[in-house]
């Protein structure tokens, strides 16, 4: 809430004391909570126990994908109380702690998540562009010090945000809010937290995944003349999950991210008009429930879509009886044939022979 200012020891006092509480927003949005919660829950827990059950963790992918679904189920929890606080009508009633742990939660699942999206388009980029020279680092033991790093950082940039969160009674309303008072004494702290959620919470991770993925898309693109016919009908399945997950990515955090760069200007004081804060306040809930349906996408982009998960999903609900021979891992559908990258560096049919022979026994990823 961008429009308080210290009152008396009662409470405080709000310039525009209707901005953003409209009775469509108090029905609308907790109901769409609820929807995330449900999803969410039910998609990463199987994913969870897909990976730990059957895959195991003996690839860079499975790692990563099990602390992406961890991570979107940390945050998850969460929920019931944000949905219970706008169905109330932003009446924050579970105290001072759940308000700062619920805050910290949702910046630390933002950073989790987004990290995670990008070390593992990272990890793909490497196994279809460079899947030879790569070896040495996709290892397993590589991928636990990327996520214990991912958890770290993540948590210590979430910290602040925790900290600066606190409950508060408004004045001439019989309410309570879990909100940050945008004081003079902390103000270049939430405008330094803000500019750090947009940069690495949205902008660099985006720029990255952006380029591995044309990155991969080019390298396809360069062997699909190559390929045998029976095998460009994958590569184009291929391109169209790696849009998806692009398109999926931008969608769930860029208007969160416009919106969040305008509470900023409202929170340096360059808008001011109540009307205009009434929009933001308005538009805010909407933008958060897309970009917190993400948590809800991931387990569809990078799990359901894959060959081996929908078979050990099947095993899982015991819907299916068909054992899944060798090591099962986590597939995306998001990688070449050893043939196909080959192809992308050795274009002689003798050295593809001669590649494929040295890859023939390595695991898939």
């Amino acid at each position: 809430m961008n429009n308080s200012t210290t009152g008396p020891s009662e409470g405080l006092r709000l310039h525009c004391n209707m901005s953003g509480r409209h009775d469509f927003i108090f029905t609308f949005i907790p109901v769409v909570y609820a929807c995330n919660f449900v999803i969410g829950m039910v998609g990463n827990s199987m994913v969870v126990a897909v990976i730990y059950r059957y895959m195991k963790l003996k690839t860079v992918a499975n790692v990563f994908v099990l602390n992406l679904a961890v991570s979107d189920l940390t945050f998850l929890v969460t929920l019931p109380m944000w949905a219970t606080f706008t169905a109330t009508g932003y009446h924050w009633p579970f105290g001072s702690f759940l308000c700062k742990a619920s805050a910290g939660l949702v910046i630390f699942n933002l950073y989790t998540s987004i990290f995670f999206l990008t070390a593992l388009s990272m990890d793909r980029y490497l196994a279809i562009v460079h899947p030879v020279r790569s070896r040495r680092r996709r290892t397993l033991l590589y991928a636990r010090i990327t996520c214990v790093l991912v958890w770290t950082f993540a948590f210590l940039l979430s910290m602040p945000t925790a900290l600066s969160r606190d409950v508060y009674r408004i004045e001439n309303h019989v309410s309570i809010i879990c909100g940050v008072l945008h004081s003079n004494e902390q103000i270049h702290l939430l405008v330094s937290l803000s500019i750090l959620k947009s940069v690495l919470g949205f902008l660099v991770p985006f720029l990255i995944i952006i380029t591995c993925y044309c990155l991969m898309g080019r390298a396809l693109l360069g062997a699909k003349g190559i390929l045998k016919k029976s095998s460009r009908s994958r590569e184009d399945e291929t391109l169209r999950i790696l849009a998806a997950a692009v398109l999926a990515f931008f969608i769930c955090w860029a208007p969160h991210q416009i919106f969040h760069f305008m509470e900023l200007l409202a929170m340096l004081g360059v808008v001011k008009n109540c009307s205009v804060l009434d929009v933001i306040d308005t538009a805010m809930p909407f933008s958060i429930c897309l970009a917190y349906f993400n948590s809800c996408v991931n387990p569809i982009l990078y799990g359901f879509v894959g060959h081996n998960f929908r078979k050990n999903l099947l095993r899982l609900l015991r819907c299916g009886s068909a054992p899944v021979g060798g090591h099962p891992s986590f597939s995306s559908k998001i990688t070449l044939s050893h043939r196909a990258s080959g192809l992308l560096h050795l274009p002689s049919s003798k050295k593809v022979s001669e590649h494929n022979a040295k890859t023939s026994e390595e695991p898939k990823t």
